[in-house]
């Protein structure tokens, strides 16, 4: 059934894992897509041909969210195709969920890994979404995908963990600034999940997989479908009172 017709989500990193889930999920609830892929246009043109299976419309767009000079001719092409493909041009809900994971101790961790991570998590975010902003819809949403790692500490992540809490604190930011066009900011965070995300170690490694169980209050590593359910739920008609707030999907981790 759908409940969202006639709204538009652009989703980051939309071609695979969890911003796959989330892009079919919306679907099925009425919302069309337009998702980003970094490289793999194949994958992203799958999505594109499941949703229109669904009965919705969809578009694929070529981004890499750490290339800020990029950014503005994306921004041309976004324009471009919320024009021909939807006859609009702004969309409604933006998703910033793009990401690339580096596992790595304090003492070991890079300036080439820090930078990688900051400009894809952090700066990324930032400079996209106030490039995005003349074309995100009054009353639109905003959510930033963030992580649980931001709350719990587990060795080797640091760098990236730094980013997602830094993101948290932007997130408040953005609801208090934009509450005055009435779009909603909020942060999703996902526990572990059954990805191929970091090397799949959560998915992958069986020994991993159970210590996630076993310090899981539900008594198993989340699944794409429990992250894509959860923007659904973020974004549905009835989430429009909720701004400002993290929100983690993590099954109860660490609780």
């Amino acid at each position: 059934m759908n409940t969202q017709d006639g709204k538009i989500a652009l989703i980051t990193g939309g071609s695979r894992g969890l911003g796959r889930s989330m892009a079919l999920h919306l679907a099925r609830q009425g919302t069309d897509v337009i998702l980003t892929y970094r490289s793999n246009r194949t994958e992203a043109d799958a999505v594109v041909a499941e949703i229109a299976k669904l009965g919705g419309r969809a578009a694929s767009l070529q981004l890499d969210t750490a290339i800020v000079a990029g950014f503005d001719e994306f921004i041309a092409r976004l324009r471009e195709t919320l024009t021909k493909t939807w006859g609009r041009d702004r969309f409604d809900f933006l998703v910033n969920n793009a990401g690339v994971g580096v596992h790595a101790s304090f003492a070991e961790t890079s300036e080439v890994q820090f930078d990688e991570l900051m400009n894809v998590h952090l700066k990324g975010v930032f400079f996209l979404t106030q490039k995005l902003l003349p074309l995100i819809a009054d009353g639109g949403r905003i959510v930033n995908v963030s992580s649980g790692l931001a709350r719990f500490s587990l060795p080797g992540y640091a760098a990236y963990a730094s980013m997602k809490g830094a993101i948290e604190v932007l997130t408040k930011y953005l609801a208090k600034e934009l509450g005055a066009r009435k779009i909603t900011v909020n942060v999703l965070a996902p526990g572990a999940i059954e990805t191929d995300f970091g090397g799949g170690q959560v998915r992958d490694n069986s020994e991993v997989n159970r210590f996630v169980a076993a310090n899981t209050a539900l008594g198993r590593a989340g699944l794409p479908d429990d992250i894509g359910g959860a923007i659904a739920i973020l974004l549905s008609p009835d989430g429009g009172w909720i701004t400002g707030q993290r929100i983690e999907a993590s099954g109860g981790m660490f609780l």
